[in-house]
C-alpha cells in the first residue's frame, strides 16, 4: 500500500469517525432535548395544579369572607331592629298614663327598695308627687331627693350600702339581656 492509499485510508477512517461522533452527538442532543421537554411538561403540569389549588384556596377564602361579611351584616341589621324595639319600649314607658306609671313605680319600689333608701327621680319623670304619697314609701321609710338628674326615665334608689338603678333604660337593658334571644326568634324565626 502506498503512501497515498494510507493517507486516503486515514482520512476515510477519520471522516467515518467524525460522522459517527456527529451522529452520536445529534442523538445525545435529541435525548437531552426530549428529556428537557418532558421535564418542562411535568413542571408545567405541576405549576398548573398548584395554580389551580391556589385559585381554589383563594376562591374558598373569598367565599368564606363573603359569608362572614353577610353574617355580620345580618347580625348588625338584627341588632338595629332589636335596638328599635327597645327604643319603642322606652318611648312607651316615658308616655305611660299616670295610673300605669305610678303602679309601675310602686311595684319597683316594693321589689327593689330597702328601708331608708332615697328615691332620686329622673328629670323627665312626671309623677314624683304621686309616687312620694304611695304607702310603700312610708312603709319602707323612703325619702325623696330634691336632685332631678337626667336619667332617661324612672328613678334610682340610693341606699346605705348600695344604689339600685331602676331607671327605664336600666330596666330595658336588663330585659334585653334576659330576653334578646327570645325576641330574635320571635322577630327573625328559629334560625336567627
Amino acid at each position: 500500500m502506498g503512501k497515498e492509499e494510507i493517507v486516503a485510508r486515514i482520512l476515510s477512517d477519520a471522516e467515518a469517525e467524525g460522522e459517527e461522533t456527529v451522529r452520536a452527538a445529534k442523538a445525545r442532543a435529541e435525548e437531552i432535548l426530549a428529556a428537557a421537554e418532558k421535564q418542562c411538561e411535568a413542571e408545567r403540569a405541576e405549576t398548573e395544579r398548584e395554580a389551580e389549588a391556589q385559585g381554589m384556596r383563594i376562591r374558598d377564602g373569598k367565599a368564606a369572607m363573603a359569608r362572614l361579611d353577610g353574617a355580620k351584616l345580618r347580625l348588625a341589621e338584627r341588632r338595629r331592629v332589636i335596638d328599635a324595639v327597645y327604643l319603642r319600649a322606652l318611648a312607651a314607658l316615658l308616655c305611660l298614663e299616670r295610673h300605669d306609671a305610678v303602679s309601675l313605680a310602686e311595684r319597683l319600689l316594693r321589689e327593689n327598695a330597702e328601708e331608708g333608701d332615697e328615691i332620686v327621680f329622673s328629670a323627665d319623670f312626671p309623677y314624683c308627687e304621686e309616687v312620694a304619697r304611695l304607702s310603700v314609701v312610708g312603709e319602707k321609710k323612703l325619702t325623696v331627693s330634691g336632685e332631678r338628674p337626667d336619667l332617661g326615665g324612672g328613678f334610682l334608689l340610693r341606699g346605705k350600702t348600695a344604689d339600685k338603678d331602676v331607671t327605664y333604660p336600666a330596666l330595658l337593658a336588663a330585659d334585653r339581656e334576659a330576653h334578646q334571644a327570645e325576641i330574635a326568634r320571635a322577630l327573625f324565626g328559629e334560625n336567627h
